[in-house]
């Protein structure tokens, strides 16, 4: 029953995904690790492979329709890419197995990724929310500030193996002027190469990875992702984000519940 709820909760991660450009790695780790009992650090690989390929398929529809700003990806890509790799490559092998003890409290490093990415939910729900109306100029382009957005989402992407959407995509629209659908399209592409780098950053993790699971997976979100790309057409621009921020919310909430559960 449980995995049947993950398969369904699949579906909304690529809906996610087609519908706002991003919220599919933070919906898909908590899935993982709570309906199908997958280790939190092992789910960021999975993480990585499932959004990724539900990107994949995300882009290519949003480049049907000249929904892709490439230059803007390239901009706010490339420094999130370098940050990414960097981070999975090395910082992350870095943080030792334990991280306090104190008694009977231990913090694991699973733990620890759990915890980080249960307050990135909070703030990133909240930021939506708060944030219903964005303007859209070309004059508003700042490159230093989507690089520096840039390298912030790769460090996000590289420790807890997200694939960022949440935050490019109101940083395009912000710092770039980007209409908020040409951000979703934008996100979807920078998504898929943050993904890509992710996996090659720690390809030895790959092995021990369950293939017909992750296919199975990816399945249901891809179904997600082509629904969700159907959608957004019929949605407005203003109810995009905080409908999503406040599913991003909730989540937190159920993720910080199972986290101090376990004390």
């Amino acid at each position: 029953m449980m995995q049947f709820a993950g398969y369904c909760l699949a579906m909304l991660i690529g809906f996610s995904l087609g519908l706002i450009g991003g919220g599919g790695s933070i919906l898909t780790i908590p899935v993982l690790v709570f309906f199908f009992d997958i280790d939190p650090e092992a789910a960021t690989t999975y993480s990585l492979f499932i959004v990724g390929i539900t990107a994949v398929s995300g882009s290519i529809n949003h480049y049907k329709i000249r929904n892709i700003d490439f230059k803007t990806a390239l901009q706010f890509g490339i420094p999130s890419v370098i940050v990414l790799f960097i981070v999975r490559r090395w910082l992350l092998k870095l943080i030792p197995s334990t991280i306090y003890q104190q008694g009977s409290l231990v913090i694991s490093k699973s733990l620890f990724i759990m915890i980080v990415f249960s307050i990135v939910m909070l703030i990133a729900g909240w930021l939506m929310i708060k944030k219903k109306n964005y303007t859209t100029s070309k004059d508003k382009q700042s490159l230093s500030r989507l690089v520096w957005e840039g390298c912030i989402t790769g460090a996000i992407t590289g420790f807890i193996g997200i694939g960022g959407g949440f935050i490019i995509v109101p940083s395009l629209v912000l710092f770039a002027g980007l209409p908020i659908k040409r951000a979703i399209g934008t996100s979807l592409t920078i998504i898929t190469v943050n993904c890509i780098v992710g996996i090659l950053g720690n390809l030895e993790d790959a092995a021990s990875l369950d293939y017909f699971f992750l296919v199975s997976f990816a399945a249901f979100a891809i179904a997600g992702i082509l629904a969700g790309t159907r959608m957004i057409k019929f949605i407005p621009d203003n109810k995009l984000k905080p409908i999503f921020g406040w599913i991003i919310l909730a989540m937190s909430i159920v993720v910080f519940i199972r986290i101090f559960s376990r004390f």
